[in-house]
């Protein structure tokens, strides 16, 4: 039976199906549309699809979003599952002061981080980084135990904010380069290098804890403007989040 995973952030709804529901299943089928359109998803992305025999997701984009998506799973006669973060699972705790108050999208990368990991040889430490509306910086030590993460805006929330708070200055179309020569990639370049900052220094800092240079594993649909300019090793994974719903699916068909 097929597995349809949903990924709901602030911006865009992206899905994946699987043939299976377990890590390392084949993925069949996948797209990404903005939250403004979710509502056509059962007339035309997903109409053409097979019938999946189960579903996973994780919503930041709030209870009403969620809806309108529970709206077009009625295409197929499958149960609307959702995570919510928690104090344990698959193999990862949580030391969030508040562990259900952890954005659901970073539990369930955070999951999908260590499983990547501990596939690849023995356990070590990670950074997991997402780019999207916000970006967000996690840490997991060796053991699977989240540390904590940082939160800061994203590229378009910080050209925003400084369009909206600037006079004269507009979002730029420029690119981001060592030494700027004219405002618009001096704009891109000051919101990579803010971001590329923040992951570096975590680096560090995560690396002076554990005393084992973590795995950086980045993901999220603007990672790709960060890529180029860290000075850091690193593995980018479109499918992370997907790779943690797969882990907890299983998980809970195990039980």
């Amino acid at each position: 039976m097929t597995f349809l995973a949903i990924d709901i952030g602030n911006t865009r709804l992206k899905w994946a199906q699987y043939s299976a529901p377990h890590p390392g299943a084949a993925l069949l089928h996948h797209g990404a549309v903005f939250l403004e359109t979710i509502d056509d998803l059962a007339d035309n992305e997903w109409r053409t699809l097979p019938a999946p025999g189960s579903m996973l997701g994780c919503v930041v984009a709030g209870e009403g979003v969620k809806r309108r998506v529970e709206e077009q799973l009625e295409l197929w006669d499958i149960e609307p599952r959702w995570v919510v973060s928690g104090a344990q699972a698959c193999g990862v705790t949580n030391s969030y002061d508040h562990p259900s108050r952890l954005g659901v999208d970073r539990w369930v990368a955070l999951i999908g981080a260590r499983h990547r990991v501990l596939a690849q040889g023995p356990a070590r430490p990670a950074l997991v980084v997402m780019v999207g509306t916000a970006v967000t910086v996690d840490a997991l030590d060796a053991s699977g135990r989240f540390l904590g993460g940082l939160i800061l805006p994203g590229f378009g929330l910080m050209l925003r904010a400084l369009e909206m708070g600037t006079a004269g200055l507009k979002a730029p179309t420029g690119e981001a380069v060592d030494f700027p020569t004219n405002t618009s990639d001096a704009l891109m370049s000051g919101g990579a290098d803010a971001i590329a900052g923040a992951v570096e220094r975590m680096y560090r800092k995560l690396l002076a804890k554990t005393g084992e240079k973590p795995a950086l594993l980045m993901t999220g649909g603007a990672a790709v403007k960060l890529a180029p300019i860290t000075d850091l090793p690193f593995e980018t994974v479109d499918t992370l989040i997907f790779e943690g719903l797969l882990q907890m699916q299983a998980h809970r068909l195990a039980l």
